[in-house]
């Protein structure tokens, strides 16, 4: 494993460690603040690295040709992204009045 893989994984052992001690509420309040602060740090830290991850990685996408590239990782739905957003209109009832002319 990688130095830098395992500083993450110490880190994120360590964090539900705190978290655990945070949850059984034996803490003073001075330990538990100093314990959510190591824990922000933490979270802070692994969230970071997960993002630096994700930026390198790439996606394989074969075209309609079959020509294959790759494409950065965005995380999000590949085809959502690719199909136009609607903008959704709410339908007026049979009385012609919008929904919020009518009344309950």
């Amino acid at each position: 494993m990688k130095e830098k893989e395992q500083d993450f994984e110490l880190a994120l052992e360590r964090l539900e460690k705190i978290v655990e001690e945070l949850e059984g509420g034996d803490l003073s309040l001075t330990d538990a603040i100093k314990k959510y602060e190591e824990g922000m740090k933490l979270s802070q830290f692994c969230t970071k690295k997960l993002h630096d991850i994700q930026k390198k990685i790439e996606i394989l996408v074969k075209d309609s040709s079959g020509n294959v590239t790759a494409k950065p990782f965005t995380g999000e739905d590949e085809e959502a992204s690719e199909k136009p957003h609607k903008k959704a209109h709410a339908e007026r009832p049979k009385s012609g009045k919008r929904p919020e002319e009518l009344l309950f």
